[in-house]
């Protein structure tokens, strides 16, 4: 991968599947990095007289209208439109990766601001760092160095060529910048200068093909249309979940059934591909509730994932997107550490049509309240919109990037149990047939997306301050988040992580097993620490009780009696053998 060429391991791996992305599938990337605060750079256009130059790879036609195209809804003729694809040169990256660091680490006071040229190329870099400091610019096309003859000023601009940044410079340091990206074999020029009137000037020689007020690009007018809650919508939600609580379909078979789907099964097949040990900073890999990466040269961690579902959006917007914030925090303070930052793609069909904009308002609505009550910043964020092809829209499919830090990275909790006697803990809300709606275990076993999910943002709030407690008081052994197939797929994948069998008591029905409820955790810890694991929930008003014990090579769960071996092999070979008829057509 890429990512990898430069450095950068390839520590995620999340995959769902709905019949919605068969002709427009979906693809979220979320990138962490570490910094010093006192190095920090923003991307601003400050000071009039100051410079712009432009860095990297030299300016092509590729890319051109891809981020409006990202926007377009699909059909038959799409093919035709679509915009000749960006082919990114790692080994270019990394120079200007390392670059830019040493310019920003060893030499920050030559320049006041760096912007990466992304979605909209120049255009969308320059007016942005202008428009945040109030001033205005003027750039010279002609002086934009281009791999392509003959491009006009439109193109120059709109370019979305990769391995490129634009350096605002004081101008009695141009030559030193200059000098440092040479150094590094990058093409550098000098491309324009910062203004005080705030207006956004485009020049092609002599000849002035722009003039606009900056805040005109960014300040666009804020508009807010009717939603309208789809129809079919009140029949899902009412669907009776009670007549599937107790109809005994056999757990041992439809655990197995749910370990092989495609949206549950391990996702190995795919992160295998990347390295996710490049930089040997990696203490906990893809596969788990989060990803730990630790900060060399500290004692410190990060913990990151990304969640989303997107069938509990589907069934209800405003939980749907409450319930990708909440889970992804749940994840990330599973792992011991503190959430302390998300970002967001928002993945939706044309806002156009009320239905989708009434899933839009109520998604974002949904995920604003959950992150004020958890108190997570929302730091970024995009959208993707207008996905649909032939009329018929994806499912609303919020995806959330969650971070959180650990003080201590040797207080990393695993998602494995970690020794046979171990007591084994069910924390937070008791798994309940209201759990079932959306859940995978109708997908597989009734061939419906049904119900009404639910989530108490309070109680989730009072278990991830417990699970901080626990974990930084040493007490936690392993933490999985009961999500996606429900506490049988919790329990199960727990000992496929550590190879150990486990012995579990008062489940009483399939809604008990498999219901996909909200806020709870199976924890594990030493059996003489169990005590105080319970105490210290219930301090923080959290429902703890002992349900079994880590033992053997078997998962016993009442009747449910399966080797720990089936159900690895059930789960390994899941997503392999659902994707051979595809992979053989290929």
């Amino acid at each position: 991968g890429y990512g990898n060429c430069i450095g950068i391991p390839t520590v995620g791996g999340e995959v769902s599947f709905s019949p919605s992305y068969s002709g427009n599938p979906l693809v979220n990337a979320m990138c962490v990095g570490v910094g010093r605060i006192d190095k920090l750079v923003r991307a601003r256009a400050d000071g009039p007289g100051n410079l712009l130059m432009i860095v990297g790879a030299d300016t092509g036609r590729d890319g051109i209208h891809g981020a409006t195209f990202a926007s377009v809804q699909l059909d038959e003729s799409s093919e035709e439109r679509r915009p000749a694809v960006q082919v990114g040169n790692p080994f270019m990256e990394k120079k200007l990766l390392e670059a830019c660091l040493q310019l920003t680490e060893e030499h920050g006071d030559w320049i006041v601001g760096l912007q990466d040229l992304g979605a909209a190329g120049l255009t969308s870099a320059s007016v942005e760092c202008a428009a945040k400091a109030g001033t205005g610019i003027i750039i010279d096309v002609a002086k934009v160095p281009r791999r392509e003859a003959g491009m006009t000023p439109y193109e120059v601009m709109l370019s979305e060529s990769q391995e490129r940044m634009l350096v605002i410079v004081k101008p009695e340091h141009q030559d030193d910048v200059r000098g440092l990206f040479e150094h590094w074999e990058l093409h550098v020029e000098t491309i324009g200068v910062v203004t005080d009137d705030g207006l956004v000037r485009i020049r092609d020689g002599d000849a002035e093909v722009v003039r606009v007020p900056a805040t005109l690009l960014t300040e666009a007018p804020t508009y807010v249309r009717d939603g309208v809650k789809p129809r079919w919508l009140d029949e899902l939600q009412a669907y009776d979940l009670s007549q599937v609580a107790n109809e005994g379909r056999g757990g041992g078979d439809t655990l197995l059934r749910l370990l092989a789907s495609p949206e549950i099964a391990s996702k190995r097949l795919v992160w295998r591909q990347y390295d996710h040990q490049v930089g040997t900073n990696t203490v906990v890999p893809p596969g788990g509730d989060a990803a730990v990466v630790r900060i060399k040269g500290t004692k410190k961690a990060l913990a990151m994932c990304t969640d989303g579902n997107a069938a509990y959006t589907y069934l209800d917007p405003y939980m749907g997107g409450a319930i990708a914030v909440a889970e992804g925090a749940r994840n990330v303070a599973c792992t011991g550490a503190k959430p302390i930052a998300m970002t967001n793609c928002l993945n939706f069909g044309n806002p156009e049509k009320p239905e989708v904009y009434y899933q839009l308002k109520e998604a974002i609505r949904g995920m604003a309240d959950a992150a004020r009550a958890l108190g997570i910043p929302v730091i970024s964020g995009n959208v993707s919109l207008y996905n649909e092809i032939n009329g018929e829209a994806i499912w609303p499919t919020p995806v959330v990037g969650m971070v959180g830090l650990l003080d201590d990275v040797a207080q990393a909790v695993p998602m494995a149990f970690c020794g046979e006697g171990d007591a084994v803990l069910l924390a937070g809300v008791r798994p309940s047939v209201e759990g079932l709606a959306g859940s995978e275990y109708l997908r597989v076993t009734r061939a419906i997306v049904a119900g009404r999910p639910r989530i108490d943002l309070q109680a989730e709030v009072s278990l991830q301050r417990f699970l901080a407690a626990a974990s930084a008081a040493g007490l936690l052994r392993s933490g999985h988040d009961v999500a996606v197939g429900g506490l049988a797929v919790t329990l199960a994948e727990s000992c496929i992580a550590s190879r150990i069998g486990a012995e579990i008591s008062g489940v009483p029905d399939d809604a008990s097993l498999f219901a996909e409820t909200q806020s709870c955790v199976v924890l594990s810890c030493r059996a003489d620490d169990a005590d105080r694991v319970a105490a210290l929930a219930n301090e923080h008003g959290v429902a703890c009780a002992s349900i079994g014990r880590v033992a053997g090579s078997r998962l016993r769960i009442g009747e449910l009696d399966l080797a720990v071996a089936d159900l690895s092999e059930a789960y390994e070979s899941g997503l392999p053998h659902a994707l051979e008829g595809v992979t053989a057509n290929v």
